[in-house]
């Protein structure tokens, strides 16, 4: 009787973890956290979504987990055990045979910060042998069906829960690129700190997102919107309700979208004019669940005056990217491996 070895596709984020199995698509789509214990030895109550479900509920005893920041491990226990959970959730505990991946890891990643990730995958049960390291723009271009083997520029923007990474990808390399530390966790931040100071009421994080996408927008909109926010009053403790324009979230937001576009006129900038004629062309390709605030892509396309793209999936790209790789190995060989894959024996 013969075996199968498994194939997967990890896109580890800040926010949202995704694994592709071959053959079966995303099986796993659930959030980077955990709900662990206080005590010393922080045992694990819930991880992903049962997780999430408890983010503002939890008791004094337990206290809910981000491992990752920014892509990169800030928790390494934490990591290690929320993805052997979500591997072995996705191809099931009782495989002989150890997974072969291809994982996607930030832009301008150190060596060290490699190697952490790596050892996290390998503890989680992935054949340290066939473990491979894509960049997450060049993965979330493959994932958007961009020609990046072709001598042509491909511009990617993924706008991730801790970072923004936007590179121009042309002969399987990237040519330029850029990574700043704001995303849509910086989003939410700035809707917090803004009806903390206007309105001297404090809310959570699944506050803030809900916020976001019922009322946020990177252009005003023509008709105001309003909703009712729910959280403490800053003065008195107590459960308080305030009305919150959608006026007053664009303009919490301006910055984070402002920074976004800086990025991108940097990376351009420093993109060789053949391919940034190929860019202005085929226009810019938004990624990453940041990607989806109302909007953006028109915010970019008007004040860069080019084409903007929100892709099909913007949350799935990198995973979908990453899990075409993993159908097709032999096309890892073609990846310019002095700019973004790295084999273990290379760190």
């Amino acid at each position: 009787m013969g075996y199968i070895v498994p194939y997967l596709g990890i896109d580890l984020g800040t926010s949202y973890t995704q694994i592709y199995v071959r053959k079966k698509g995303i099986v796993i789509d659930e959030p980077s956290i955990l709900v662990a214990d206080r005590s010393a030895r922080r045992t694990i109550r819930a991880i992903g979504d049962e997780a999430k479900a408890l983010l503002g509920r939890t008791t004094g005893d337990t206290t809910a987990v981000k491992p990752l920041v920014d892509g990169l491990i800030n928790d390494f226990d934490m990591t290690q055990d929320m993805l052997q959970y979500f591997v072995r959730k996705a191809i099931g505990a009782s495989r002989l045979l150890k997974p072969r991946a291809v994982m996607t890891v930030p832009s301008h990643i150190t060596p060290v910060e490699r190697r952490v990730l790596r050892k996290a995958a390998v503890f989680s049960g992935i054949r340290e042998t066939h473990l491979h390291l894509v960049e997450k723009p060049f993965a979330a271009a493959v994932g958007c069906g961009l020609p990046v083997f072709d001598p042509i520029g491909s511009m990617v923007v993924d706008i991730g829960g801790g970072s923004t990474e936007a590179a121009v990808i042309s002969l399987g390399g990237i040519v330029a690129s850029k990574t700043i530390r704001i995303g849509g966790s910086k989003m939410d931040e700035a809707i917090i700190n803004h009806i903390k100071r206007n309105h001297n009421i404090l809310i959570g994080e699944n506050t803030a997102e809900e916020m976001k996408m019922s009322l946020g927008s990177a252009l005003p909109l023509k008709n105001e919107r309003r909703a009712l926010v729910k959280g403490r009053d800053m003065i008195t403790n107590l459960p308080q309700t305030a009305e919150l324009l959608s006026s007053e979230v664009f303009e919490s937001l301006r910055a984070p979208c402002q920074a976004i576009l800086s990025t991108i006129q940097d990376v351009l900038s420093r993109t060789p004019p053949e391919l940034a004629g190929d860019v202005m062309r085929s226009g810019i390709h938004l990624t990453g669940g940041g990607a989806q605030l109302l909007g953006l892509d028109q915010y970019i396309a008007s004040e860069l005056n080019m084409p903007v793209l929100l892709a099909k999936d913007p949350m799935s790209c990198a995973a979908l990217g990453v899990g075409h790789l993993a159908d097709n190995y032999e096309q890892l060989h073609r990846i310019n491996r002095s700019s973004f894959l790295r084999e273990e024996n290379e760190e």
